[in-house]
């Protein structure tokens, strides 16, 4: 049971948070290049969401 629980939690402080990171500066950039706001917005809600995502599921997946 722990290395399930491990596992979900090196999916949510790992996987996830890189993969929304590279595609959050990937929008920023072709938003900037391309002087389309919609895209910038969205890379940067990406880019923090990225940050921001091990410490808002964690606690909740494990009751901390």
């Amino acid at each position: 049971m722990a290395s399930e629980a491990f596992t979900g939690s090196l999916i949510f402080t790992h996987v996830i948070p890189a993969i929304f990171g590279f595609f959050g500066i990937i929008l920023i950039c072709n938003g900037i290049m391309d002087r389309k706001q919609n895209y910038t917005y969205a890379g940067i809600a990406l880019f923090f969401a990225a940050g921001l995502l091990p410490f808002v599921i964690l606690p909740l997946a494990f009751g901390i």
